[in-house]
């Protein structure tokens, strides 16, 4: 079980270079997989990483749901009925189901790679507000704009990103690989616009 135990500045001893690139120039770096940004190849924000997960309710509990509901407060059946309308019901289940897997496949790729997340997440994972703004803040790219694969790169480093990307594919499929990133996508945009980020 992956547990949440030291500070942030000793975990960056032990990561794996399998798992975290060394930093690159922008024109070094690989683009996203399912967009054209320059990925994210610097160390991941860690602190945020473990707010987002006990917003979704902590390692080995973590439901997409939660987090969801803990991001949009007042604003959650708008929020899925909004993105059901949209996709459709079934697109709506494997983004969440997908989000899911993501969680606990990182998890399970970080703890391999002996990374220790920091004891304390670097925003209050009950502010769903708070939370949302870090989170839309962290995915913005080198050019000003806000893109989900930047984002979870900076989340959990490009590496560790990639392989989860190619477990959702084997997994489960590509087309849910695409599905999570484009209805993620959405959900953050809707966030931004319901905080006026």
């Amino acid at each position: 079980m992956f547990t949440i135990r030291t500070a942030a500045a000793t975990m960056l001893v032990g990561l794996s270079a399998a798992m975290f690139s060394p930093a690159a120039s922008a024109a070094d770096a690989p683009k996203a997989r399912f967009s054209d940004v320059t990925s994210y190849l610097g160390a991941p924000n860690l602190g945020l990483t473990v707010a987002l997960v006990e917003a979704g309710g902590g390692p080995g509990k973590f439901s997409s749901v939660t987090l969801v509901k803990t991001l949009t407060g007042p604003v959650f059946e708008a929020e899925v009925k909004s993105l059901t309308d949209k996709y459709g019901a079934d697109s709506v289940k494997s983004f969440l189901s997908t989000f899911d897997f993501v969680i606990s496949d990182s998890l399970k790729l970080a703890t391999a790679a002996n990374v220790a997340l920091p004891a304390k997440p670097s925003v209050d994972p009950t502010d769903g507000k708070a939370l949302s703004a870090a989170l839309y803040k962290a995915g913005i790219d080198r050019d000003g704009n806000f893109d989900i694969e930047f984002l979870l790169d900076t989340l959990v480093s490009h590496g560790i990103h990639t392989q989860v990307m190619d477990d959702i594919d084997a997994k489960i499929s590509r087309k849910a690989d695409a599905n999570y990133h484009i209805i993620l996508t959405q959900a953050f945009k809707d966030l931004k616009g319901a905080y006026k980020l």
